[in-house]
């Protein structure tokens, strides 16, 4: 089959590049024409492990193109896919504007049957919007059908390559015998495809995304309560996900989520409630304590020196929001390096794959290193703000002698206790118990 995707973010370029692994023919447009060019010379513009492999071989099989002419890849192609940013307004709200221009182009090109498939996430009455918009163009007969994605990023090739399940909203027999066609590979397989109709499926994606964001909301503060009694966090967390009704992912606690789902579908799904006169107050929880959790550390660092951290130098190893990707948005990191700037530390930061993010938002308020044991010299404390395999075993005692003060803050959990008890170092974890002695000032 013929398909155009629109957009070529995380989920656009994953998008496309999967259904071009699966036999079709994929057409991928965005507006930026240096891009384009980029991903025409075989170059992946994101870090998203297992994605450049089945970029360029789908490249080098003619099954996955580039281009900047819409009208082009619409005259080709039987499905276009919408995978569009809608990035919150103001007051939270999903901003559609993307989406609907692009809806409204549709609507002045296409000129026999398509259908018009909403990878973007958006909110309960999109489909609608589309429809609509299309429509006011043009009497050429097409159908909007809502497919959500559940991609995590870090693990988004496999997530589309080998998702749980597939969610297809339309209430039109031709539109489903297309989408079914599409993911037939899947079915083939025993992947369920869940047929519902466009609102209950657009709701589904950010009802599954605002109850993950709960759950690693709840274990943060399971977590903070685990320090107040003398509880390890990390027993209670085994302890609740040997229950199958609870299971085992998203219970590592920390300080808090990120990147470019969690935070804006919350938002979102809070908005939208107020805007029919509902208060998701389980979600506005949810999201005053993440804030919180982000920058939990930092009253940690301060009273570890005496409430005052002017000129203190502060190691920070991790800036992407989580571990195998280069994403930045809505990072803890950005939270803690704001808070700990303010307050007059010096940071010095190490990310191997994030860091040229982070450089287009901070510039030089920022020192960056090229190594993490570089990072640490002269520190007076390190701070772990990302998950990256490369810190779970650090030389303990090349640390003791680079850094100019032996004090760990991890908000990530990345060592186990015993690891740290015999080092020597002040290890402040989340909900644990806190290894070695407090200073005194």
């Amino acid at each position: 089959m013929n398909i155009t995707i629109v957009g070529t973010g995380y989920v656009g370029l994953v998008t496309g590049t999967t259904l071009a692994e699966l036999g079709n023919t994929v057409y991928c447009v965005d507006i930026d024409a240096k891009k384009v060019e980029t991903m025409k010379q075989g170059i992946v513009p994101i870090y998203e492990p297992g994605l450049e492999e089945i970029f360029l071989r789908n490249i080098q099989a003619q099954r996955l193109f580039f281009t900047t002419e819409l009208k082009d890849a619409l005259e080709k192609s039987e499905v276009i896919y919408l995978a569009l940013p809608t990035p919150p307004g103001e007051d939270g709200s999903a901003d559609l504007s993307y989406v609907l221009s692009v809806a409204n182009q549709i609507g002045e090109l296409i000129t026999d049957y398509k259908v018009i498939v909403n990878k973007s996430t958006v909110p309960v009455g999109t489909a609608d919007k589309v429809s609509a918009a299309i429509s006011a163009k043009t009497n050429v007969p097409f159908d909007v059908v809502s497919n959500p994605e559940f991609l995590r990023e870090g693990f988004a090739m496999e997530d589309s390559m080998n998702p749980a399940r597939v969610i297809v909203g339309s209430e039109s027999e031709r539109a489903k015998e297309i989408m079914s066609q599409i993911y037939q590979p899947f079915t083939n397989i025993g992947i369920p495809i869940i047929f519902m109709d466009e609102k209950s499926s657009e709701l589904t994606k950010y009802a599954a995304n605002s109850f993950l964001a709960m759950k690693i909301t709840f274990m943060n503060e399971i977590a903070n309560y685990c320090e107040k009694v003398g509880a390890d966090v990390d027993k209670v967390r085994l302890g609740m996900g040997s229950d199958d009704r609870i299971g085992h992912r998203f219970l590592f606690p920390g300080i808090g989520y990120g990147g470019s789902c969690f935070p804006k579908d919350v938002k979102a799904l809070i908005r939208s409630g107020k805007q029919e006169g509902f208060d998701f107050k389980i979600l506005e929880a949810t999201e005053e304590v993440n804030e919180a959790q982000k920058v939990i550390l930092v009253s940690e660092i301060e009273n570890y020196f005496g409430g005052d951290l002017k000129g203190k130098k502060i190691a920070l190893w991790g800036l992407a929001f989580k571990a195998n990707t280069d994403d930045i948005r809505e990072a803890s990191s950005l939270d803690n390096i704001k808070l700990l700037l303010e307050k007059g530390a010096e940071i010095i930061a190490y990310d191997a794959i994030a860091e040229e993010n982070v450089r287009r938002v901070l510039g030089d308020s920022i020192t960056y290193s090229q190594d993490m044991y570089s990072a640490v010299k002269d520190a007076d404390a390190l701070l772990i703000a990302t998950e990256w395999s490369e810190f779970k075993n650090p030389n303990f005692d090349l640390l003791a002698k680079k850094m100019k003060n032996k004090a760990i803050f991890d908000g990530r959990n990345m060592f186990a206790l015993d690891q740290v008890e015999d080092t020597g170092f002040y290890y402040k974890s989340i909900g644990r118990k806190t290894m070695g002695n407090f200073p005194t000032y």
